[in-house]
């Protein structure tokens, strides 16, 4: 959606009750707050950086998700024991004044700006394909350009999106940011993109908005568990829709969905059988598989690239005894 769209585009159970106006997407607000202070977890206890009213626009500068573990410099031959840290560096909280449980938090994605490197990374135990692999496996990539290069004849295009946005959870104490839960969270939605709105529903006092793990591109899955991590810069606003209570966090999305990667033909794997999860891993095992032949890569390879560019879709659900998952693969990676 451009940047002058009005309240009026959201889902009809949302239309008319927004408090802030949509004025210009600089928001005249100057809010800016810097990577240099994260937090690791969803705890409403944790003192707000910055008190917004809503109609304000706010700047978040966030951490890739390694945290620093992993640079532009890491070494295949020598990788960290483990990528992530105990939790999403995440940049906030925000406390939006006004907004209370039973509210409806509404975030407009203005802008997002990747850093010039990011990483995909892979180790046994994770992922969709947990026992597949017996090593760690990670791809060092270049952001500088768009699309960004992976091998030759093959690049990704960037469509960047924050894969953390969420509002505290009412529960007391410390909660992991690992799991998606009803306060948004780690949901990794790639359609959450510039010019979409994300609705989450507030559970505390002034909402208490956080957000991080910057993703340049990613695939519908990230099944190896990491997507193109990096750095981000992203300009939000925030309205407030008094009395609107969610049961979950939803999203309006402009379409055609991600054009740049949906601009071409797509092949196709599948996977089917009684268990959806089974199904899906064995969608993405044909697509390494076929990655391998047709084009030369690595298994190692084959599955990163499934992580940030394969689709899975769920194609059927109601044939019992078994159902189908598809596994998309954008051709617009290739020369």
């Amino acid at each position: 959606m451009s940047g002058d769209a009005t309240v009026d585009q959201a889902p009809p159970s949302l239309r008319g009750k927004a408090v802030g106006g949509l004025g210009p997407t600089d928001g005249g607000s100057g809010h800016r707050l810097t990577r240099e202070r994260v937090h690791y977890a969803w705890d409403k206890s944790i003192p707000p950086l910055l008190t917004i009213d809503p109609g304000e626009t706010v700047v978040f500068e966030t951490r890739e998700s390694s945290d620093g573990r992993i640079t532009r410099e890491t070494s295949r031959e020598n990788p960290p024991t483990k990528a992530r840290a105990a939790g999403h560096p995440l940049t906030g909280p925000v406390f939006i004044r006004g907004a209370e449980p039973g509210d409806t938090l509404e975030v407009e994605i203005l802008d997002l700006r990747p850093g010039d490197w990011g990483y995909t990374a892979f180790y046994p135990g994770r992922g969709l394909l947990p026992d597949d692999f017996d090593e760690p496996f990670f791809q060092i990539w270049d952001l500088t350009g768009d699309p960004a290069p992976f091998r030759p004849g093959i690049a990704v295009p960037l469509e960047p999106f924050l894969g953390v946005m969420g509002v505290a959870l009412a529960e007391e104490g410390p909660q992991s940011t690992m799991p998606p839960r009803r306060n948004g969270g780690n949901v990794d939605t790639k359609q959450l993109t510039a010019g979409s709105r994300l609705f989450l529903p507030v559970l505390v006092p002034g909402a208490l908005f956080s957000c991080g793990d910057g993703h340049a591109a990613q695939g519908d899955g990230e099944v190896c568990i990491t997507a193109i991590e990096t750095d981000m810069t992203a300009t939000l606003r925030f309205s407030l829709h008094k009395g609107r209570e969610l049961p979950e966090f939803q999203f309006w999305t402009a379409g055609p969905l991600l054009p740049r990667t949906n601009g071409r033909e797509w092949f196709a794997t599948t996977g089917h059988g009684p268990d959806l999860m089974e199904a899906a891993r064995n969608a993405v095992r044909h697509m390494i598989a076929w990655l391998v032949k047709e084009h030369g890569l690595t298994r190692e390879e084959a599955y990163i690239l499934c992580s940030v560019a394969v689709d899975l879709k769920l194609s059927e659900v109601v044939d019992a005894p078994n159902w189908v998952v598809s596994a998309f693969l954008p051709m617009a990676l290739f020369d």
